[in-house]
């Protein structure tokens, strides 16, 4: 999934998904699934981030993806997210990829694969799928272990 280069060096993603990886193990310690993700614009400003706040929220669409997209957008004055790359801990599900693509976000950075619910490359492929208006390009895999890890962590204190 991961350039060659990128998966087996340091990839020009690491601080990104380190800063993601930050909001994820936030909303891990406030007892949501530990998912973190940033929102960049072409130039690699950070326009939004969001760690998952389902529990905090009550609320089944505060998934980390959506926070982050809603906050770029905020910032921005915009729905439009076409320079931008969402840089994410967890492969996205089906709704958090339906917003990748309604965004038009142009680039999506993930780190663990999600084998259960991922739809980039796990289950599905929807934001690359030919039949829709706009396609995201992926990058996968990047920290993958550091990114299953903080995942594995959070449910073995709950099994």
């Amino acid at each position: 999934m991961a350039d060659a280069d990128e998966a087996t060096s340091v990839s020009r993603w690491d601080a990104d998904m380190s800063r993601a990886l930050a909001l994820a193990r936030g909303a891990g310690a406030a007892g949501d699934v530990p998912v973190g993700a940033v929102v960049l614009d072409g130039n690699g400003v950070l326009l939004g981030e969001g760690g998952n706040r389902r529990e905090q929220d009550g609320d089944a669409t505060a998934h980390a993806e959506v926070l982050a997209i809603r906050a770029a957008c905020a910032r921005r004055g915009a729905w439009r997210l076409d320079d931008c790359t969402l840089v994410v801990t967890l492969e996205p599900c089906t709704m958090c990829a339906g917003a990748l693509v309604n965004a038009r976000i142009r680039r999506l950075v993930f780190g663990a694969f999600d084998p259960k619910a991922g739809a980039i490359a796990s289950l599905w492929d929807v934001v690359r799928d030919p039949r829709l208006n706009h396609r995201v390009e992926v990058v996968g895999g990047i920290m993958a272990d550091d990114c299953q890890r903080v995942l594995t962590d959070f449910f073995a204190t709950r099994r």
